[in-house]
């Protein structure tokens, strides 16, 4: 979305060139096989750690910290290989995120009317609130030092980060539709009434 949303607002007549169903697929076949990979090394990583504290995980979903608690042989180069990959897939999105919206804003701001600042600034701000709270909440869930560690902590945080943007995601875009604003509005009308 940061790539869709800086072709948009930099390149407005080269959009349909660069961004056309190719390049989508390409952009979309890149995320979904580098997740997929991802998840195939940590699932291949777990499934092969013995178990000697039970398989009971107190936690929202089994992620790999946690798992590792249960373990009973010393897992430290294998959790060392899954965090430095994850974090280098992990820290290259949020490195072309962040360039694009760096651009993003370098356009924004050359930009004479207000009008064009509400316009662009509305179409980047809610991507870049749930790219933020992903990114802030991971960061906290990983790298919290282990003296604040407890589960119900972790809980509230793993809630954040996985359930929380996709369910706030749609909102947001389906917000900016004049239809659904007009449905919302008159839906609390009958509710007060």
């Amino acid at each position: 979305m940061a790539y869709e949303h800086y072709l948009a607002i930099r390149k407005p007549l080269h959009y349909g060139n660069l961004l056309g169903s190719r390049a989508c697929v390409q952009m979309a076949a890149a995320a979904w096989s580098s997740g997929f990979l991802n998840a195939l090394l940590q699932t291949s990583i777990t499934f092969s750690l013995p178990l000697c504290q039970g398989n009971a995980v107190n936690q929202f979903f089994c992620e790999i910290p946690h798992i590792l608690k249960l373990s009973c042989s010393d897992a430290y180069l294998r959790e060392t290989g899954v965090l430095l990959v994850t974090a280098c897939l992990g820290v290259g999105c949020f490195v072309f995120i962040a360039v694009s919206y760096v651009q993003i804003f370098r356009t924004v701001l050359r930009i004479p009317s207000g009008q064009g600042w509400h316009k662009a600034f509305s179409t980047c701000l809610p991507h870049l609130a749930v790219v933020s709270l992903i990114v802030s909440t991971v960061l906290f869930s990983y790298l919290k030092p282990p003296s604040i560690s407890s589960s119900s902590i972790d809980l509230v945080v793993s809630v954040l980060y996985s359930v929380v943007p996709p369910a706030v995601d749609p909102l947001i875009y389906s917000m900016r539709n004049k239809d659904l604003k007009y449905g919302v509005r008159k839906l609390f009308l009958y509710m007060l009434l």
